[in-house]
């Protein structure tokens, strides 16, 4: 019954979420609520949502002080130069734009850490995307599909754990599997590539000219699109945009802003450098750097009282959007977890692998690995799930190490997960329903994880 149960529930959220019959926090909350119930867990509900309420309060904590942080940086223009580079390497044309995400998204997701660069991505790139008119759901989906295929380095976590759960070293796990990660970015590229060829073709190349030798004043002129499409790629005409300057960066990034502090830009830099370089270390809990982190730069950037209570409400919204779903997706982790449904579901699958299968036991956990990790969290999966799979791998000689390293192949399809915080950010900052991001990421994530599955295969990483 708890397997019924728990796979009819994650088909009622996902049919809710993806046909927008409810939003992600009423999906979250009411669709697990019910079925636990359903499932015998009577009052004892309560404490199971608690349970996994504690454990992610740390982790909404922690994105809680790192919009506020980088927030900041945002308004204090410590991203303006970082923008501007962008758009003079990207040439307006649509195509390079989008490979530009991808490029940028995987050098941001060598610190490891997915919140990080997606407040990047977006806060360097999101206002180009509406200035051209590309659709910012190209942005989450290049960004999501990058940071998933690095999201296997050491630091990042998953594959620590998976190292940590069978008792192995993370380099014997991560090493053989370089050849698979370069795969995967190759495939996320192609990806990027045809997402923006598209967009090339939906809106027309752009071009930015200068209007003047003594002003900063620009003016978009379509190269190849029509009028009309020039327009609405700016949201007004190229006439519109020349007596516009301000708007070029749009959505607080207007190069006129009061916000603005040139004269910190260098401590504003450092400041940031330093909180990078400390999380990579692991020195300290990471939520502990961006409370004291978010404190240093209020107290320097905004001296009074008033000013600093204006910059954190200025982001008040994007902070409610996503701790609110963090806090939301711990109720169906809670259910999950705390019915049995997580531990029958994965029993059943056991169970019913053909014994004609086993020797391809790492191959079939890998596969596993993609739904597995995008409904569970990865502790659930890597210290639950993945040590039943390895000892039953294990009746036909496949190593602990080659269990580990196929199970982390699923990872750029778990990033795109509602239980997964970091995604929840990145469609919040750039505006895009979470149902619009999951109908053009998830078969690409599945196909890049998939590959990289493959990759393995190809080069004995991964016994077939």
């Amino acid at each position: 019954m708890l397997v019924a149960l728990g796979f009819m529930m994650v088909a009622l959220f996902m049919f809710l979420i993806m046909s927008r019959r409810a939003t992600p926090v009423v999906g979250l909350i009411a669709v697990p609520v019910a079925f636990g119930i359903a499932a015998g867990a009577g009052l004892g509900i309560g404490d199971m949502i608690v349970d996994a309420v504690k454990e992610l309060a740390p982790t909404a904590a922690m994105l809680f002080f790192a919009i506020i942080f980088f927030g900041i940086m945002i308004d204090v223009g410590l991203f303006d130069p970082l923008v501007k580079l962008i758009l003079r390497m990207v040439g307006y044309d649509p195509m390079r734009l989008v490979v530009g995400t991808a490029v940028l998204a995987m050098v941001v997701s060598l610190d490891g850490d997915g919140s990080t660069t997606f407040i990047i991505v977006t806060s360097a790139l999101l206002p180009l995307y509406l200035k051209l008119g590309v659709s910012p759901v190209v942005l989450t989906v290049v960004a999501g599909l990058a940071n998933g295929a690095m999201n296997i380095l050491p630091w990042g976590g998953p594959t620590a754990r998976a190292a940590a759960s069978l008792g192995v070293s993370p380099s014997d796990v991560f090493v053989p599997m370089i050849p698979s990660m370069i795969a995967g970015l190759a495939v996320v590229l192609a990806f990027a590539v045809h997402l923006g060829y598209l967009e090339r073709r939906r809106i027309g190349s752009l071009e930015l000219t200068e209007m003047t030798q003594t002003t900063e004043e620009r003016v978009l002129v379509g190269a190849g699109a029509p009028a009309s499409a020039a327009a609405g790629a700016g949201g007004r005409s190229g006439h519109d945009a020349e007596n516009d300057d301000a708007d070029w960066f749009a959505d607080g990034l207007d190069p006129k802003r009061s916000t603005l502090r040139p004269g910190l830009f260098w401590f504003n830099a450092l400041l940031t450098a330093t909180l990078l370089v400390v999380l990579v270390l692991d020195i300290l809990p990471i939520l502990v750097l961006f409370m004291v982190a978010a404190a240093i730069a209020l107290v320097v950037n905004f001296p009074q009282v008033k000013e600093q209570q204006e910059a954190i409400t200025r982001h008040a919204p994007s902070i409610v959007s996503v701790v609110a779903m963090v806090f939301a997706a711990a109720v169906l982790t809670g259910v999950f977890q705390g019915t049995g449904m997580v531990e029958a579901m994965a029993r059943w699958l056991i169970d019913i692998i053909p014994p004609a299968l086993g020797p391809h036991m790492a191959v079939i956990a890998g596969v596993l690995s993609l739904p597995f990790t995008f409904f569970m969290s990865n502790d659930a999966f890597y210290f639950g799930v993945l040590p039943v799979l390895s000892e039953a791998a294990s009746t036909y000689g496949i190593a602990p190490e080659e269990m580990a390293r196929a199970s982390i192949t699923g990872q750029t399809f778990h990033m795109q997960s509602p239980l997964v915080p970091a995604i929840l950010l990145l469609v919040t900052l750039a505006r895009v329903p979470l149902a619009d991001h999951h109908k053009k990421v998830l078969w690409r994530a599945a196909a890049v994880s998939l590959t990289m599955l493959a990759i393995g295969v190809l080069t004995t990483a991964i016994p077939l």
